[in-house]
């Protein structure tokens, strides 16, 4: 397998650390809130990879950590506590807010078919351990106290930007109008290990500590979590884009000066998912939650088939447009191959079959390619060299990877959307044969029918498109 690693700025081959076992950790969920579809997104794209490892013959180990810890809302110690603005918007404990939204995590990646990682770590089930790390970078002479803040400082490491390639000397410090410089550290880029000096009343979540009463700096989770369950070094760190600059940096410059041992071999990097306004994210107030997807009668599925079809490293711009074509093709796939299941015949022809695993595989190999892996999918349905049960065969067996439940038997499924798309057909048929009729006040009246059902007819030169519009 080659993968691109953000740390060589390259593609390379995929050589994991230890023959037996890959170790992978994917940065997880900040409870505070639903994940909107640009978060899903990632988990999406990093579901895929450790399925594709495991396709491929590797044994995978996956960590991902709960963020039910307040921290803040910018990576460089800056903004609002995460945890206490939802407990202030819900009138709720933060315990409560965290366990709420750790469940409903749970709930939308089980509609997207995401796997549940091997471990899933809660932050606040650290504590001891974070406390200890913390002590033992203070030992190296990594930190200092200040205003009763443990800081760590950046000017100890040598290679501090090698994951981002930034230079330090162009980095600025924020000046937003809302945004509290803090005066004690040493060096902008510094970042806080534990807090006893909170700058919010009545901080919620607060533990014993040797420097005071406080809580973890949030870069520690991800580090500490890796280490008690992966080990000192590990082959792939999943995440975001957005967390090269600061909190992937953070993480490599303390754990890499805690162990004295290069950590992580593979770091990769999912983008962003984008709509009119740029970055999906939660800060305009109403964001795009799967929830708010199904609600308006998407198939969360019919989302993870528009996420596959891109690439993990290019944007992705999403609109309700998109999602509607992406929906009909899923609709339409899905169809095609229930076709197949009810014509079932043949035997099956093992150097036959090998031939389309051998290409599905290389895309997998290629950077985790999942659109042209749909591809190959396609054009071994309209093969002519296979019969139905070695399509059957195949359709199973890529499916271990894409997971779009594409031989699974679902008749509430089935008749919601057949019975629609075939309702659909043949009122479009209809409209057509009125229009060659030139009877146009009977297609308008089809029109009109289809739109009060909330469907709406596009005429194009390559035919009549519908969607949804509610």
């Amino acid at each position: 397998m080659r993968i691109y690693n953000t740390l060589s700025r390259k593609i390379e081959d995929f050589v994991p650390l230890d023959a037996n076992l890959v170790k992978m950790y994917t940065c997880g969920p900040t409870v505070y809130n639903y994940a909107h579809i640009g978060n899903l997104r990632m988990y999406i794209h990093e579901d895929v990879f450790e399925k594709a490892l495991r396709y491929l013959g590797y044994n995978v180990k996956r960590v991902m950590n709960i963020t039910d810890v307040g921290h803040l809302e910018s990576d460089a110690d800056e903004g609002e506590d995460k945890m206490l603005k939802g407990a202030k918007r819900e009138n709720k404990t933060v315990w409560e807010i965290a366990q709420f939204y750790t469940d409903a995590f749970f709930e939308d990646i089980n509609k997207l078919n995401i796997k549940t990682p091997d471990v899933v770590a809660r932050a606040t089930d650290y504590i001891d351990e974070y406390i200890e790390f913390i002590k033992g970078l203070e030992e190296k002479g990594y930190t200092y106290t200040a205003n009763g803040n443990v800081y760590f400082d950046i000017t100890k490491v040598k290679d501090y930007t090698k994951l981002s390639g930034m230079d330090l000397n162009s980095l600025k410090v924020a000046t937003r109008d809302d945004v509290e410089v803090d005066l004690n550290k040493k060096n902008p880029q510094d970042f806080v290990l534990w807090f006893t000096k909170s700058k919010f009343e009545n901080q919620a979540m607060k533990w014993d500590s040797p420097w005071g009463v406080g809580y973890p700096g949030w870069h520690i989770e991800c580090s500490v979590i890796s280490l008690c369950n992966l080990g000192d070094q590990m082959d792939i760190h999943c995440g975001g884009v957005d967390h090269i600059p600061v909190h992937h940096t953070n993480e490599i410059a303390q754990t890499e000066s805690y162990t004295g041992k290069p950590w992580v071999k593979y770091w990769w990097h999912g983008e962003f998912l984008i709509d009119n306004e740029g970055k999906m994210s939660k800060s305009s107030g109403e964001f795009l939650t799967l929830s708010l997807l199904i609600k308006k009668g998407y198939n969360p599925l019919s989302y993870r088939y528009f996420v596959l079809n891109s690439h993990y490293r290019k944007q992705l711009a999403f609109s309700f447009d998109s999602l509607t074509s992406a929906e009909n093709a899923y609709n339409k796939l899905k169809s095609r191959i229930r076709n197949i299941k009810d014509n079932a015949a043949g035997n099956i022809d093992k150097n036959k079959v090998k031939k389309y695993k051998i290409d599905f595989e290389d895309c997998l190999r290629d950077d985790l390619n999942t659109a042209n892996a749909i591809t190959v999918l396609y054009e071994m349905l309209k093969a002519d060299d296979l019969n139905n049960n070695e399509k059957l065969n195949l359709i199973e067996d890529f499916d271990r990877v894409l997971s779009l439940d594409l031989l699974k038997a679902d008749e509430e499924e089935k008749d919601v959307h057949d019975e629609l798309a075939a309702y659909i057909e043949e009122m479009i048929q209809k409209r057509q044969e009125a229009k060659k009729n030139k009877d146009y006040a009977l297609a308008d009246k089809i029109r009109a029918e289809l739109l009060e059902k909330g469907i709406m007819l596009e005429d194009t030169r390559q035919g009549v498109n519908w969607k949804k519009i509610n």
